[in-house]
């Protein structure tokens, strides 16, 4: 679903929780979402709306909708747009993101720069009296490499003593999935894809060795809210209540934003070399033949001008980037973590790509539909369809890595309706050996010939070249006409 808001924001506690009122929509607590088309609506509680009209008027939300770190949003009529406004108090509408992320899909760099983009907010938000009150990654989304918040209904006025209700959020939703990958070199993508609410406080506090107890925030941020949440889990103490009791100082909450943000800038990732990490640079082609392939690729997406391309098994992005001349969006997909980070930093440090995404989706086990009723989160196909489909030195580990049928594939690759260029590399292919190597060959179907003839019961091949003296042969091939 290419919707700007296709799953709810979280709750300060952490339950992202929608209810589907009907097709096409979404309530939360802050309003109800809802899609006419390509339009992407959202109806305001009379709170909700109160708030909206409090953003407009603060320097800040314009300065950023300007530049697109927040969402495009603007107030419309209900009755000129032919929109019932129900029990809503006012109607807004967003601009449209060209395809939906989620965080256990980002690298490394997408995540710490999310972080740093909602702590940023938050500092702007506090100056003009104002607060996030939600503090989920699921609020931000991409324009390409450029992080856009989308959540409007969570800035709120900051009433006098109220404390930072996001900050356990932001703990374990950011800043803990960021410390693991950092200080122990784990992946957190599987923590933020097994758990909505993210890492809890007690597990990570679980996961720091006593060494950790001296890196930067882990007393602070780990130990001391483990030890928080677990005196006051059980006790039914209202702790908001107490600190605005109390008279929580505004001060103090900047005070907290500026330091995670000093944090989490410092975090980095250990120099860790993936399997495929340095492909671009050690692939087996010499550049003869990986020009005739690059040439290929380019005369193929030139064919016409492509709304959506896919590129599976993108690596670092070379392909991508040549799609990307003749297409709206690309999104880009590998399973190695490393070789979409650096794809990352390498568009961040250029021209800052807005129209390339590059995600990290093991396309054997891919992100499938979550949440409740399975509608919180969607699949891969769910938020759009490609018009186009990179597969380039990709089919070999899909059958022989990932024990897929070659026929399968093909199949899921014709049921997106997508045009394809797709790569088949041969079993005298020195990779294909290396991969047959420590394993019993039960490949069968992994053959030159029964390759093309399930292409071409599938497509349309419209052009076709041997590369590496025959070891590989490239297609191009369009869905077949429908009759």
């Amino acid at each position: 679903m290419s919707a700007v808001l296709s799953q709810a924001a979280a709750t300060p506690e952490g339950a992202a929780f929608v209810i589907q009122t009907e097709p096409g929509s979404y309530r939360d607590r802050n309003g109800c979402v809802f899609y006419r088309g390509n339009r992407i609506f959202r109806g305001l509680s009379k709170a909700a709306l109160e708030n909206w009209e409090a953003l407009q008027r603060a320097p800040f939300f314009e300065a950023n909708r300007k530049s697109g770190k927040i969402v495009d949003t603007w107030s419309v009529d209900p009755q000129k747009e032919g929109l019932a406004e129900g029990s809503w108090a006012g109607i807004v509408e967003h601009a449209r993101i060209p395809f939906i992320s989620y965080p256990y899909e980002w690298p490394f760099g997408m995540l710490k720069d999310a972080a740093l983009l909602h702590l940023d907010l938050m500092c702007q938000a506090l100056a003009c009296g104002m607060i996030l009150r939600d503090s989920s990654p699921y609020n931000i989304q991409w324009n390409g490499v450029h992080p856009v918040f989308i959540d409007i209904p969570s800035f709120a006025p900051l009433r006098k003593g109220e404390p930072w209700v996001g900050y356990r959020q932001f703990c374990e939703l950011f800043l803990y999935p960021l410390m693991l990958q950092a200080y122990k070199g784990a992946d957190f993508r599987p923590w933020l894809r097994g758990r909505i609410d993210g890492i809890p406080a007690e597990d990570m506090r679980r996961l720091m060795s006593a060494r950790d107890l001296l890196r930067p925030g882990v007393l602070l941020h780990v130990v001391a809210q483990s030890a928080l949440q677990q005196r006051y889990s059980s006790k039914g103490v209202n702790v908001k209540s107490q600190l605005a009791t109390a008279g929580f100082d505004k001060s103090l909450i900047k005070r907290n934003v500026n330091k995670l943000a000093d944090l989490v800038a410092k975090l980095v990732p250990p120099p860790i070399k993936t399997e495929w990490s340095d492909y671009d640079r050690t692939h087996s082609y010499d550049e003869k033949e990986f020009q005739r392939k690059l040439e290929f690729v380019r005369a193929a997406a030139a064919t016409r001008r492509w709304r959506l391309v896919w590129d599976l098994g993108c690596n670092t992005g070379t392909f991508s980037r040549v799609a990307a001349e003749h297409a709206d969006y690309v999104v880009a997909m590998d399973g190695d973590w490393m070789a979409i980070e650096r794809f990352y930093q390498h568009e961040k440090a250029g021209a800052a790509s807005r129209t390339i995404l590059p995600l990290v989706v093991n396309l054997a086990d891919a992100s499938p539909n979550q949440g409740w009723r399975g509608a919180e989160r969607k699949g891969l196909a769910e938020r759009g369809r490609p018009e186009l489909t990179l597969c380039l030195a990709l089919i070999h580990h899909i059958v022989i890595s990932a024990n897929i049928p070659l026929a399968d594939f093909i199949d899921w690759l014709a049921s997106l309706g997508t045009a394809v260029v797709i790569e088949f590399v041969g079993r005298d292919d020195e990779m294909v050996q290396i991969l047959l190597a420590n394993r019993d060959d039960q490949y069968d179907d992994y053959q030159p010939d029964i390759f093309r003839q399930l292409l071409a019961a599938r497509f349309d091949i419209r052009a076709e070249q041997d590369l590496k003296s025959g070891k590989r042969r490239i297609y191009f091939a369009e869905p077949k006409a429908k009759l």
